[in-house]
């Protein structure tokens, strides 16, 4: 063990490194580190009966919710479930590990941000990455050919998260799917559909919808000279157009990943292209595009879920942007991804992109993405027999993020319990008629609350009323038992009126549902 006053000596040194970083107003989370550090050393000291003491942290990426956060949190999920359940879906659930082989190869690059488990003996496991591929291992183990589901549970990326940008460790992602042999692009239609109608019911401020297929990509990029085995590393690259200026993504392509300068620019000639049915029209026309196959498959998807997309009364909120990529490996066709272009919000804001993407609006970030993985479920099967499939996350944690900063912004009280009426009593020596009362209440489904003191004050009782936001109170009183009635008080007007035991459950029920 390390000798007492050289720890002493580290804690000192540590502790003005801290005090510089907060001097300079630095970034919270690189304080936060810091002060990580300074507290495992302070721990190794111990405390003065030489115990260990324990470093009270979260771990890096991960955050604790208070129950204001987890009311915020749930109504936004029921939100997106009921619109799940809306459009017919049911659910499922899968284990949080998975065997490595399962999950590597999958997600190109990001194959690094896989968590591994400490070998246990036996079987290597990671954490899983994302909802979609023990899905697709789902499928493939069951034999099952359709489904329409969806599945919420947390994931895990060994990032370096920007949690002020609503990026984490440990985060929730919402998936939807439709996996089965369906006519060309119904299925993907009712994916941004969905997306459209949560975001719209959300309220988070406007957004916008990017449409693109992995067959134009890669057609466009075997037009512009980029060789095959760089398809998807050049991928990679493109899909960072929303993080970085087009002169960035270039310098990238062409000093990293080895590509031409010729045919990168002819890639940010293609790139800086946005539009609808229109576009794809025009490019099925291009000179070098149309003598793609894969890229004129793509682009006649595109102008066919324009078409459906209209019946759907979304093509207000969706583009045709060539500049999406989505780096993910599985992706076979159709991808799609919704940011919100409202400035201002500054939990998850961004610095503006124009760059190649032509965006003149503020990007505060991607809050929802997905596209077609055909392939993907036939990587599992021992047959190699293909499930067609095609789905999107909701980046519920970006949600989460902007939701806290409005509630935080309005003075609107969030409750964080959802009780309907407070026993109380007026006097002393009541509080068997109060449990009995409280029992009636809850065995008919009533959520109801008691006090947990013998002789609560029934101020006391009135102000805890109004701190939660519980709407009414059932006052028991000596007089109130003698004539078989309670007196129920509504919280918010102080208007008072004598109900019957009988009637009692029925008011509570009908000024609750009014509430």
């Amino acid at each position: 063990m390390e000798d007492k006053d050289q720890i002493q000596d580290a804690i000192k040194v540590q502790g003005e490194v801290v005090r510089k970083l907060k001097s300079e107003k630095a970034n919270k989370e690189q304080i936060d580190e810091e002060v990580a550090k300074l507290l495992q050393l302070k721990a190794k000291i111990g405390g003065d009966d030489g115990k260990h003491q324990f470093v009270l942290k979260t771990a890096k990426g991960t955050r604790d919710f208070n129950p204001k956060q987890m009311a915020i949190r749930e109504k936004v999920f029921n939100t997106i479930i009921n619109c799940f359940k809306r459009h017919g879906a049911e659910t499922i659930d899968t284990p949080v590990f998975e065997l490595k082989e399962t999950l590597m190869g999958k997600y190109g690059e990001d194959s690094k941000l896989i968590y591994d488990l400490k070998d246990q003996g036996g079987e290597l496991l990671s954490l899983r990455y994302d909802l979609t591929v023990p899905f697709a291992r789902y499928l493939a183990m069951n034999k099952i050919t359709n489904i329409k589901r969806y599945h919420i549970a947390k994931v895990y990326r060994r990032d370096n998260p920007a949690m002020t940008r609503g990026r984490y460790r440990e985060f929730y992602q919402c998936d939807f799917d439709i996996a089965g042999q369906y006519d060309a692009m119904i299925p993907d239609a009712e994916c941004l559909k969905i997306v459209h109608e949560i975001l719209s019911q959300l309220d988070l401020g406007d957004f916008l919808i990017k449409v693109n297929d992995r067959r134009i990509l890669d057609g466009m990029f075997a037009v512009c000279g980029v060789p095959d085995d760089k398809f998807r590393t050049i991928c990679s690259t493109v899909d960072k157009l929303d993080k970085m200026a087009w002169e960035d993504v270039k310098k990238e392509m062409v000093n990293e990943k080895g590509l031409s300068e010729e045919a990168a620019d002819q890639i940010g000639d293609y790139v800086s292209m946005q539009g609808g049915k229109d576009l794809a029209e025009r490019l099925l026309q291009d000179q070098k595009m149309s003598q793609n196959k894969l890229a004129c498959a793509g682009l006649s998807d595109i102008k066919l879920l324009f078409s459906y997309l209209q019946l759907f009364q979304v093509t207000d909120k969706v583009v045709f942007d060539l500049s999406l990529a989505r780096g993910l490996d599985y992706y076979t066709g159709i991808i799609y991804e919704a940011v919100l272009t409202q400035a201002g919000v500054a939990a998850v804001t961004t610095e503006a992109q124009s760059g190649a993407s032509g965006e003149e609006c503020v990007s505060v970030g991607s809050v929802a993405g997905g596209g077609r993985y055909d392939g993907l479920v036939g990587m599992f099967d021992p047959k190699g027999r293909k499930v067609p499939c095609v789905g999107v996350s909701i980046g519920i944690e970006r949600i989460f993020s902007i939701m806290e900063q409005k509630a935080e912004a309005s003075a609107e009280r969030i409750r964080t319990t959802e009780i309907q009426v407070l026993v109380a009593s007026a006097q002393k020596n009541l509080l068997e008629e109060r449990l009995k009362l409280v029992t009636e209440l809850w065995n008919a489904g009533v959520k109801a609350e008691v006090m947990h003191k013998k002789n609560p004050k029934l101020l006391s009782q009135l102000q805890h009323c109004e701190e939660s936001g519980i709407p009414l109170v059932a006052i028991l009183g000596e007089q109130e038992l003698k004539d078989g009635v309670v007196k129920l008080r509504v919280v918010a007007t102080r208007e008072e009126m004598d109900i019957s035991r009988a009637d009692l459950i029925s008011e509570i029920r009908r000024r609750t549902s009014e509430v």
